[in-house]
């Protein structure tokens, strides 16, 4: 087992051990970087973030879309000793400004497309905003020796926005030490080595992007590929193109594939161009598809592997586990239904006194171990209440068969998961509160075929007022991310109560279904 004191160190080692290996190849434009020539360009973006009066310990925030600079910004960051902020780019301007000001950033780094839609009314005393789209013409005028950081494996490297269960977004602060640790156990459990070549197709402002297809395609010495956005229709020539051998998804992507397959055959294009890409057979490179942020229905797992013949190894984490804490083993001893078993972390099942309960007994999920993040930034009472009887408390309920296997069975409190994002309910609701012509509202998740999970929002309006769903939809729109907004509304009378005047969302969820049959 490899030891590193940080991200940096470990970058330095590669990069002495094979320089001219290519570590970073770029889909959407073929640009690609070996390891010296990327730690090259780490260390004078690095550079240019002193230039800035970034320090150790400032947040950089990172406003961009999938692409190599998004990486190269991660790494500079580190290198540098600050805390790279990623923000989500499908926020609106007024979430992203709060997400931004929130962390106290003391810079942004930006593409130019996102920074002219997100920054027309900066708030007083916004942070510089750098145009960051491409890397290599950024860093021109920053040559030079990069000295590294005094970086321990305890201080922070990314900040990344979580939502609670009342739906109010929490930095969570995770370390060198984190990150290094959760490649690691990936890289071990999942048995990667130097000739593998990972997909990074999930959007980095994400974990699962940053850790299980960049960080861990470091730490095995193999490559990674950025795409900038995920295509069902141009998915396989991706894979057959680059010959990658594994790839991060979430369930919604797995149903797109399959959708995609249903029909007329897609032709198409393999690697020397000449077209007829068997997709009953895929490419000898992909040894499985890595899935995570919501269970597969055990529908389209099965499905997936019978249509493409690709194993799909499924497996559970949050942010404050940096990403992942179980993974089923990538061979035939997997479990379909179940989320593995812990790769090196510390896993529990916990009864409401923070007592274990015996295998086949539903209770709280708790982690502890080296990837369990280090805390919420500026919000010492949420860290305390997470880390109840010396382990990390995630929320979420499951159980673990005889053999260590574990099951969830439920989410975080009404937690809708669309397509592998984490919507909360709350924030919605208190949207549609506001306006004008409704008395209340509540907003519950229901099974999607292609997403997972679709948002529909109950809603009763004032007496005498009117709105259509199409006013109410729009409404939310100007406000949130597209992703989180209602795709259904519906009027009611009555929204049920329990005893307390807790609103019953599982008496709205039998009401939808008793309305769609």
């Amino acid at each position: 087992m490899e030891n590193f004191p940080n991200i940096s160190t470990l970058l330095e080692q590669r990069r002495e051990t094979n320089p001219a290996k290519v570590f970073l190849l770029s889909e959407a434009d073929g640009r690609s970087w070996t390891y010296s020539e990327f730690d090259t360009t780490v260390r004078r973006m690095a550079n240019m973030l002193t230039s800035k009066g970034v320090g150790k310990g400032d947040v950089v925030s990172l406003l961009l879309q999938n692409s190599a600079e998004y990486i190269i910004a991660y790494f500079a960051c580190f290198r540098a000793g600050a805390i790279a902020g990623p923000i989500n780019s499908l926020l609106k301007p007024a979430e992203i400004n709060w997400a931004i000001t929130n962390s106290e950033a003391t810079l942004v780094l930006a593409e130019s497309g996102l920074a002219h839609a997100a920054f027309r009314n900066c708030p007083p005393n916004f942070p510089e905003i750098f145009i960051l789209d491409n890397a290599d013409h950024a860093a021109t005028d920053f040559d030079g020796d990069s000295p590294l950081a005094d970086i321990s494996p305890c201080d922070e490297a990314i900040l990344i926005h979580t939502s609670g269960t009342t739906g109010k977004p929490k930095g969570c602060l995770l370390t060198h030490g984190n990150l290094l640790a959760n490649s690691r156990q990936i890289t071990e459990w999942l048995g990667f080595e130097k000739d593998d070549r990972l997909l990074t197709i999930m959007p980095l402002f994400h974990m699962n992007a940053v850790t299980v297809t960049t960080m861990t395609a470091l730490y095995c010495g193999g490559s990674t590929v950025i795409s900038k956005k995920f295509s069902a229709s141009r998915f396989w020539n991706v894979i057959s193109s680059y010959e990658i051998t594994s790839f991060g998804s979430v369930a919604a992507m797995l149903s797109m594939l399959l959708k995609m397959n249903q029909g007329p055959r897609i032709n198409d294009v393999n690697a020397n161009g000449s077209g007829g890409l068997d997709l009953n057979s895929q490419p000898s490179s992909l040894k499985f598809a890595m899935c995570g942020s919501a269970p597969v229905p055990a529908e389209v797992l099965r499905n997936f592997e019978d249509t493409f013949g690709c194993l799909v190894v499924e497996g559970y984490g949050l942010s404050e586990s940096t990403c992942r804490s179980t993974f089923n083993p990538p061979n035939t001893s997997r479990r379909p239904g179940s989320c593995g078993m812990p790769i090196g972390n510390e896993m529990n099942v916990f009864d409401e006194n923070d007592n274990e309960v015996a295998a086949g007994e539903l209770g709280e999920i708790v982690l502890r171990g080296p990837n369990i993040f280090k805390g919420y930034f500026k919000d010492s009472a949420a860290t305390q209440l997470a880390f109840t009887s010396g382990w990390f408390h995630t929320g979420d309920i499951g159980y673990r068969d005889i053999d260590g296997y574990y099951y969830i069975a439920d989410r975080k409190s009404d937690m809708i998961i669309r397509g592998g994002e984490n919507i909360y309910p709350r924030e919605i609701d208190d949207l549609l509160y506001a306006h004008a012509a409704v008395a209340a509202a509540a907003v519950i998740g229901v099974p999607d075929d292609i997403y997972g999970d679709e948002v529909v929002a109950f809603v009763i309006l004032k007496d005498g007022a009117a709105a259509t769903e199409s006013d109410l939809i729009e409404h939310c729109r100007q406000y949130l991310a597209d992703y989180k907004c209602p795709k259904l509304v519906y009027f009611i009378s009555d929204i049920p109560k329990g005893p307390t005047g807790k609103l019953l969302k599982r008496e709205l969820a039998k009401l939808y279904f008793s309305e769609t049959r």
